[in-house]
């Protein structure tokens, strides 16, 4: 592995989000002036294929990577951010497991996205000064 792969692969390892390509171009870039945008294209594909690195895709328009080591654990997606919330639950896992046995299969593998929106916060007006 090359040393710019090495770097990308870093990046992607100390990520504590789902960046995209782009962005992880940028913080490349940041660490490495001379990394090019097609390399790191290259280095996702490569990552992906061999499994160290898994594509999502939250919508949005661009698929977003994270690295396969974080262990099972499903997404919460701001609709309106884009923010990405890790969550694991044990009660939607039973159910998962549950569906899969009443239909007559053995549960391989799943995945949860949700997306959501936070309610607006209604801002209360400002109390008004007394008349004197």
């Amino acid at each position: 592995m090359t040393g710019q792969r090495r770097l990308i692969a870093r990046v992607l390892s100390e990520s504590e989000d789902h960046p995209d390509v782009e962005e992880l171009y940028r913080r490349a870039l940041a660490l490495d002036s001379k990394i090019s945008v097609a390399t790191v294209y290259r280095t996702v594909r490569l990552l992906e294929e061999k499994g160290i690195l898994e594509r999502r895709d939250f919508g949005g328009g661009r698929a977003r990577y994270e690295p396969t080591e974080h262990g099972h654990h499903h997404h919460l997606i701001d609709v309106d951010t884009g923010r990405v919330i890790e969550f694991a639950d044990e009660e939607y896992e039973r159910l998962a497991q549950a569906i899969a046995e009443r239909l007559g299969f053995t549960l391989v593998d799943f995945r949860l996205e949700i997306f959501g929106r936070r309610p607006a916060v209604e801002e209360k007006p400002a109390p008004r000064k007394a008349k004197r």
